[in-house]
């Protein structure tokens, strides 16, 4: 139930994107971030579940929280740091120089 919620997030935060990015930008460049989205949830977790099978048991914590799920919920959290910081809005200036 916990790894149905994490994907269900994750299809959320995609349609957000794409359509925010439909919006301000083209629809080249929601597909594009939609794709890279993909990739690195891919990659993630991929790399996600290696490091977690090295400290968890297959079993995990329970029934419910097994060493997948841990491995996505790792997954989640790095992702929600790195997004913040990729998809935080800068403002344009007159000389067209980005403003932190």
């Amino acid at each position: 139930m916990i790894s149905a919620f994490i994907f269900f997030c994750h299809f959320i935060f995609i349609l957000t994107i794409f359509t925010k990015k439909w919006q301000e930008e083209s629809i080249s460049a929601a597909w594009i971030n939609v794709l890279l989205i993909v990739i690195l949830f891919a990659v993630g977790w991929s790399f996600s579940t290696m490091l977690v099978k090295i400290i968890f048991e297959p079993e995990g914590f329970g029934r419910h929280f097994d060493r997948d799920t841990i491995a996505l919920t790792v997954l989640a959290i790095f992702e929600i740091f790195f997004y913040r910081i990729y998809y935080r809005g800068g403002k344009i200036t007159e000389d067209d120089k980005e403003i932190q």
